[in-house]
């Protein structure tokens, strides 16, 4: 599978690349990317051994031919490697919410100061509650309403907006309720949720109630791709806070609030950087 822009690029790029593990992978890569002219900025490599799989991560600039660099590349790599050829550049995004405004509101403001590398496109609500918050920062804000609506019905209203803005990806700032199948699959491996616990422990509703009536000593928050089983999708970051026996669901929740939000924004930054490749059930990262 390979992704690329056509033409001449003369700035700084990034290069992803996984397939079979081979000997000299690393050599033959670089050695493609020195014949065409281009100065390599950083470069990264993992090897899965136990499945003798191996990717690398490669920023580099100066002026190339894209068609021909591909061609080279598909020449020298095992048969059936993805290759992702990109600039770096801002992420055009929709974020979906529901009340909590910790998420959103951090989002906005690193949007405003351009500390997300990304531009937010719009807002999407099943809830007015964060129209003036969000308006506020200057962006498009939609409300629809869940209210006799089946999910698949409300879903639909929902795409028919995000249609109308072409995101790369959706974002999930605290947006409770759960994503049909179909809709998952209109965007894989493009959807980034925020779950307000170190999963895999705490899945589903009140997770710090479950927490507090399992007397933790840590709470925490988790990024992740979202697929179709329920916060079970590929992990891009997470981060825990101790706690103790003076913290009770509400007073965990305070805490876990700043968590969550910085979370996600470090699972964002990784993802729009492009320093997240999906493998399976898991992420491999370059940071």
């Amino acid at each position: 599978m390979i992704y690329f822009y056509t033409g001449i690029r003369m700035n700084s790029h990034i290069l992803l690349i996984d397939c079979n593990d081979r000997k000299g992978l690393v050599f033959s890569i670089t050695k493609v990317l020195f014949e065409h002219n281009v100065n390599i900025i950083r470069n990264g490599e993992f090897v899965d051994h136990d499945k003798s799989h191996f990717y690398m991560r490669t920023e580099f600039s100066g002026a190339f031919d894209t068609g021909k660099l591909i061609d080279d590349l598909k020449q020298t790599l095992p048969e059936n490697a993805r290759i992702r050829l990109t600039g770096k550049r801002k992420k055009n995004i929709v974020v979906l919410a529901t009340k909590e405004h910790h998420c959103l509101g951090d989002l906005l403001i690193r949007n405003e100061f351009g500390d997300l590398n990304a531009q937010i496109l719009a807002v999407i609500s099943n809830h007015e509650k964060l129209r003036r918050l969000t308006e506020q920062a200057g962006v498009p804000y939609h409300y629809i309403s869940h209210e006799n609506l089946t999910r698949e019905q409300h879903e639909q209203k929902v795409l028919d907006i995000i249609g109308q803005y072409g995101p790369e990806y959706i974002v999930l700032a605290k947006y409770m309720r759960v994503l049909t199948p179909s809709f998952i699959k209109a965007f894989p491996e493009r959807i980034i949720n925020i779950h307000h616990s170190f999963l895999p422990a705490f899945i589903g509703a009140n997770p710090y109630r479950q927490a507090f009536n399992r007397g933790v000593k840590i709470i925490g928050a988790t990024a992740h791709f979202v697929n179709e089983d329920l916060d079970e999708g590929p992990i891009i970051a997470q981060n825990v806070i101790p706690v103790d026996h003076t913290y009770d669901d509400e007073t965990m929740a305070t805490a876990g609030r700043d968590v969550e939000k910085n979370v996600l924004s470090q699972a964002l930054k990784l993802v729009f950087d492009e320093k997240v490749i999906v493998t399976g059930n898991k992420t491999i990262i370059f940071d």
